[in-house]
């Protein structure tokens, strides 16, 4: 019996262990993001996303749905084209090392941001952010839930709109774009601001 067990534990070993990307390769696959998210990967156009810091898993997963088109970009999709599986998952592993800059959030816009992501809003059932994505903005790669701190708000405003116009984010093992579409539906554009620029503040707890 304690044989079975070891056989098993090392197989599922060796399956995580071929799930792991290769940063290096990434790195030099990476050249094409440059353009739009920076050498390393911190985007200096604040409507592109920053993805230095987020969750491999999440970024692999993004790139699977923009070459199947359940999430549709007319920039990403044909950048993706052309990459294997394992290409998504080394630009994964070594996006998922570099780290954030560092942003500020607009003071004048603090108290209701905050109020937002640490509280929601009770009378229009809009849940805290706080509850998926954490104090820190650091998400939650096993129930797929993103880095949101140190966002670009500018980019964050852009697809909390999407979601407020219904976007949905279909995939196999993705519910996360029917609950952003369920929340985002509810607030106003002043509430859709304040707590993007909330999110861009969020710096992880040292």
């Amino acid at each position: 019996m304690k044989q079975i067990v070891l056989v098993v534990l090392a197989i599922f070993a060796s399956q995580l262990m071929a799930q792991d990307g290769d940063a290096d390769k990434g790195k030099a696959l990476s050249a094409t993001c440059v353009a739009c998210h920076g050498a390393d990967g911190n985007s200096v156009n604040p409507i592109w996303p920053t993805i230095a810091g987020q969750h491999p898993q999440y970024i692999e997963r993004q790139l699977k749905l923009y070459k199947s088109g359940d999430r549709k970009n007319a920039v990403m999709m044909p950048m993706v084209m052309g990459l294997s599986e394992q290409d998504m998952t080394d630009l994964a592993a070594y996006f998922g090392q570099q780290e954030a800059k560092l942003l500020a959030a607009d003071p004048a816009k603090i108290e209701l941001g905050e109020a937002i992501y640490q509280g929601g809003i009770k009378d229009r059932n809009i849940p805290a952010c706080i509850a998926c994505h954490g104090p820190t903005g650091q998400g939650n790669p096993l129930s797929g839930y993103p880095v949101v701190a140190n966002q670009h708000a500018a980019y964050s405003v852009e697809q909390l709109k999407l979601f407020k116009q219904g976007r949905v984010v279909p995939g196999k093992d993705d519910v996360n774009g029917k609950i952003m579409a369920d929340i985002a539906k509810y607030m106003t554009q002043e509430e859709i601001e304040a707590v993007s620029s909330y999110m861009q503040g969020l710096q992880a707890a040292k």
